[in-house]
């Protein structure tokens, strides 16, 4: 979607270092804008500009500074000058800690910083990158998918601390806008599973839906996410970023439900050799459970088991014209890169094709 020039301005991009804020800056840049981002420490600018580098030239548009959402340091520096903000950086661990906090109060003291900042430095628009964690879990009704009218509910005990993290930290941003009567200046989107090219070490969790099957696991388990390419959640952040319409408003960025079984299935269709070690046959749920007890991974989504939730990313598509692209292609774009960076060791014939 192209840009008029008048919306061609300076944003920041917390946490360039990550899946998806490396993406969001290469698409910035590709579009025009000067981008500065931030890494918690300065020893990753080199990791950040190799990554930007594999698609594009930055030239002099891009600039990496230091700040940590764990502290005030840096962040009035960071927003200075810029027009918008994309807050992407959150922590996001392949097992759930024990004591919730030490996710909650990073994600929600960090959202605060940042979107405080910004709005001190009168930016225009702060995109907060939420999750559909922050819905999913919310009930609605049984027969229809979930939209940005639901919440989850972070006092439920049953939810994970990322859960409670992503929920809490976005009801805390907007609560900050309705307090100083700037909910214009606020808008988030609630990506779904992120899946996609990777662009150097800056991994997201959901990845590694794609690393264990390439990999090779003793089988499936029945357990399905609502997916997305981590380029069109880039895309909606822009939008959402520019967008008048989209100022107040939440947005789902998320496909179709898939079992990992069928995203499975893909791989092996589409990849051919290099899909050799990608399981056919279904875990059931009690040796699934059983494997949780000894991998913290598998414990972050055992409660998921079986459990199908729809969500309607309608409000994106209407609103802002958004148009994913075919999750077919966003799963074999991610295993091809990955495959790249070596997750997995490729059979012979598949590394001469």
């Amino acid at each position: 979607m192209e840009r008029s020039p008048e919306a061609i301005g300076t944003v920041l991009v917390t946490g360039g270092s990550g899946f998806l804020g490396s993406w969001c800056v290469v698409e910035l840049l590709r579009r025009g804008h000067r981008v500065r981002t931030t890494v918690r420490s300065l020893s990753r600018e080199p990791e950040v500009r190799a990554m930007v580098a594999s698609e594009l030239d930055a030239d002099d548009r891009l600039s990496v500074l230091a700040a940590d959402l764990r502290r005030d340091d840096g962040w009035e520096r960071a927003v200075d000058g810029c027009d918008h903000v994309l807050h992407v950086a959150s922590p996001f661990p392949s097992a759930q800690p024990k004591d919730p906090d030490e996710l909650i109060v990073p994600a929600r003291e960090g959202t605060l910083r940042v979107l405080g900042a910004a709005l001190e430095a009168g930016v225009g628009r702060v995109v907060v990158t939420s999750s559909v964690a922050a819905i999913r879990s919310g009930g609605g009704l049984a027969s229809a998918p979930l939209t940005e009218r639901d919440w989850t509910d972070p006092a439920d005990p049953k939810l994970t601390p990322y859960t409670r993290s992503k929920t809490i930290a976005e009801r805390s941003a907007w609560e900050l806008v309705r307090e100083r009567d700037e909910v214009e200046r606020l808008a988030a989107v609630n990506p779904g599973a992120v899946l996609g090219p990777v662009l150097g070490d800056g991994r997201s969790y959901s990845l590694e839906v794609v690393e264990r099957l390439l990999k090779g696991m003793p089988g499936v388990p029945r357990i399905g996410w609502s997916f997305v390419d981590v380029r069109d959640v880039a895309d909606l952040q822009i939008s959402a970023m520019t967008a008048p319409e989209a100022g107040g408003e939440r947005f789902i960025a998320a496909g179709p439900f898939m079992w990992m079984s069928q995203v499975a299935e893909v791989l092996r269709d589409r990849l051919g050799e290099s899909a050799a070690k990608v399981p056919k046959r279904t875990v059931p749920d009690l040796i699934v459970r059983g494997m949780a007890i000894f991998d913290p991974g598998i414990r972050s989504v055992v409660g998921d088991l079986g459990k199908r939730v729809e969500l309607s990313s309608e409000k994106a598509r209407t609103l802002l014209g958004w148009s994913p692209r075919p999750l077919e292609e966003t799963i074999v774009d991610c295993a091809r890169s990955l495959l790249r960076e070596g997750v997995a060791e490729q059979p012979v014939a598949a590394q001469r094709e």
